[in-house]
């Protein structure tokens, strides 16, 4: 949890720096800073903070099998919130790539154990994950209202990193700071690279392709660790992972065939 509000604090000062210095525009309506920390909350606090407590329980497998639902409910949700039409293909590509998902993480799929920590575990992950939506959503209606991506997600990490230090204080946390190499390196690693710049590529690709096929592409996620386990970590492709990144590559091509 405290871990949560450190990165985003972070990510969020090095952005007030950057706007700062290059001269971006910061002043925004009332109901836009409302949609602002709706994204910051749901996207840079809540979901980080739910899929932290279930992988204490589930394998990191299982949790990309169930955040890929993440395509469905952004599909769902943008009917819902942004009135969206629904698109066949996109329905068709989005089947083909949750299967895939499951092909490639099988083993754990198949050998997950049906025990109330388990359920337990699972339910954060789903809420975590439809959050994770509900924020790209609010993304989405700040682009519509013609907020850039940087600033928005300026001012959404800072109210997320500022809502998770009210939520430590709340319950109690004792703060505390790991003052060794490791932990500042992974923190300025998830601060940089995996939330400023991996959010301002992602929600900028879901402001021009639309949130249904930009949740598609974290279907690609686990894909990259795994290539990456390949050889770094001498992960062996089984008959089904290697189905199951076919049928990924194959729902993709379906979902953003014309589109880009």
């Amino acid at each position: 949890m405290i871990s949560v509000a450190y990165r985003f604090l972070l990510a969020s000062l090095i952005s007030w720096i950057f706007c700062f210095f290059s001269g971006r525009l910061m002043a925004f309506s009332f109901i836009d800073h409302f949609f602002m920390f709706l994204q910051g909350v749901f996207l840079f606090a809540l979901n980080y903070w739910l899929f932290y407590i279930s992988e204490l329980t589930l394998t990191s497998g299982l949790a990309a099998v169930i955040f890929c639902t993440i395509v469905v409910m952004n599909m769902l949700n943008g009917i819902i919130f942004l009135k969206n039409r629904i698109e066949h293909r996109v329905i068709y590509g989005a089947f083909l790539g949750c299967v895939g998902i499951v092909f490639v993480f099988w083993k754990e799929f198949n050998e997950f154990d049906i025990d109330s920590e388990n359920i337990k575990a699972v339910f954060f992950a789903i809420l975590a994950t439809y959050l994770a939506s509900l924020g790209n959503i609010a993304s989405a209606r700040n682009q519509r209202a013609e907020i850039p991506v940087l600033q928005s997600n300026t001012f959404g990490m800072t109210y997320g990193a500022l809502f998770m230090f009210l939520v430590c204080i709340a319950s109690g946390k004792e703060f505390s700071f790991d003052f060794t190499l490791p932990y500042i390196g992974s923190l300025l690693f998830l601060s940089v690279f995996a939330s400023i710049i991996a959010f301002w590529t992602y929600l900028t690709l879901l402001g021009r392709v639309g949130v249904e096929r930009a949740a598609y592409a974290t279907l690609l996620f686990p894909i990259v660790a795994l290539l990456i386990s390949t050889f770094a970590e001498g992960y062996k492709w089984s008959v089904f992972a290697v189905m199951g990144l076919l049928l990924i590559l194959v729902g993709n091509l379906i979902i953003l065939k014309g589109k880009i």
